[in-house]
């Protein structure tokens, strides 16, 4: 246990979200905070500000699931962000990311962080690189305190936490380069961070500086998701040597960033084919001592394109179901184009799907409670229940009145030989 996280838990306020929460996840309260202490399960809340639906992510609690947000340099409407926000939260997600490239990048963070009740993300590297193309007319010419000002910023504005690409270094490069794959580096900060590095011939920063990112997020209490920039892009680059070099890497840093008294989760791949995803569950817990695991799906195939949230949930429920505890959605957009508002709905709702689904095979508590009492409500054919306790339930509504049976109280694909209508009458004729 790391005694800087002891004394993290012993903050008054913090405390009484870990109360709060534990009550939420019907797990015990000296239980959850001994989980936090391990670094077995984390809270992401930054210790400027307070939301109403703070979470708790990792070991024996329910699964959570992620929504990205942001502009890119051709899509830069702030109020459509909102709306995906604003979506995303009535539907349920634990927590946002605020991705953006495009467009006044503070002032978008700022207004998502201003109307999120959930905990926000951001990847810090992408304003400071952003901002140093707009300065310096290249992100090449980008130096210490670019991403340590941006770093305090995002801190001091509110992020709760922060992705950092920390895992690629001399170390983990080298193994890249060595090693051919079919997708070489498909993740947007790995990709900014090996052209800096490769172009000054100087260590990657955000390790290098590691201490200084320790300092900040402490300081503000910021989570750290570490990030995987040489996660797989194919699934035939799936748990290659490039990938657990930078897996061994964000091991190491899980240690020095938990004795500072650091929250840190671990982010994964990528594209994983089904029958390796188990082996990088695994991987993960043992080289990264237990800490939650975020995964980006993971997609099981590649062909998915128009369809990526149907490939990403699949794996995404089977690694959950193995010990992945936090999901990064994904939209029927991904690898395409930038997600519309339907897109995101889309791709929560596939997310949270896989999730719960993992939630019942691993035995949360409770976790099944909700399927019982759509099944009652399907018995009863209570049609308003039934809506109410659909996943979407925007959807289920409209599927519903679009149905007009001939006999009432069915549905039209079965209409006057509903199943469960014609046992309930059997029965009740043959009592």
């Amino acid at each position: 246990m790391s005694q800087a996280l002891k004394n993290l838990v012993k903050n008054r306020d913090f405390s009484d979200v870990i109360k709060k929460l534990a009550k939420k996840e019907n797990v015990n309260f000296k239980e959850l905070t001994q989980s936090i202490t391990k670094g077995t399960c984390v809270i992401p809340l930054n210790n400027t500000k307070k939301i109403s639906n703070p979470c708790a992510i990792g070991k024996n609690l329910c699964t959570k699931v992620n929504v990205n947000l942001g502009t890119s340099t051709d899509k830069t409407n702030v109020k459509t962000e909102i709306k995906k926000l604003k979506c995303a939260i009535a539907l349920g997600t634990d927590t946002v990311m605020d991705l953006s490239i495009g467009g006044d990048l503070k002032a978008i963070r700022c207004s998502i962080i201003e109307h999120s009740s959930v905990p926000v993300g951001t990847v810090p590297i992408y304003e400071a690189a952003m901002n140093v193309q707009k300065k310096r007319k290249t992100f090449l010419k980008l130096e210490k305190d670019d991403i340590l000002d941006t770093l305090e910023s995002q801190a001091r504005d509110g992020v709760d936490f922060f992705t950092l690409h920390c895992g690629i270094n001399r170390t983990s490069l080298n193994v890249f380069l060595k090693n051919k794959r079919i997708l070489d580096v498909v993740s947007r900060g790995g990709a900014l961070l090996i052209n800096w590095m490769q172009k000054n011939k100087k260590e990657n920063p955000l390790y290098e500086y590691f201490d200084d990112c320790l300092k900040i997020a402490k300081k503000y209490n910021v989570t750290l998701s570490l990030g995987d920039g040489m996660r797989p892009g194919s699934i035939l680059d799936a748990t290659d040597k490039t990938q657990i070099s930078e897996l061994e890497e964000l091991g190491k840093l899980t240690q020095r960033a938990q004795a500072a008294g650091v929250q840190v989760i671990i982010e994964g791949p990528g594209h994983v084919p089904l029958n390796q995803i188990q082996k990088n569950i695994e991987l993960q817990k043992l080289i990264c001592h237990g800490a939650p695991f975020y995964v980006l799906g993971p997609l099981v195939t590649d062909i998915g394109v128009g369809y990526d949230h149907i490939t990403g949930a699949i794996g995404g429920a089977l690694a959950a179901t193995y010990g992945a505890d936090f999901l990064c959605f994904l939209t029927p957009a991904e690898h395409i184009r930038h997600p519309s508002l339907e897109d995101t709905r889309e791709g929560l709702v596939a997310s949270k799907i896989a999730a719960h689904a993992a939630d019942i095979a691993k035995g949360i508590k409770n976790a099944t409670l909700w399927d019982k009492q759509m099944s009652e409500a399907r018995k009863k054919r209570d049609w308003p229940k039934q809506i109410q306790l659909a996943i979407d339930p925007w959807k289920a509504e409209r599927y519903k009145a679009s149905s007009h049976p001939k006999v009432k109280n069915v549905c039209t694909m079965c209409g006057e030989f509903c199943s469960i209508k014609l046992i309930d009458e059997c029965l009740t004729k043959h009592q």
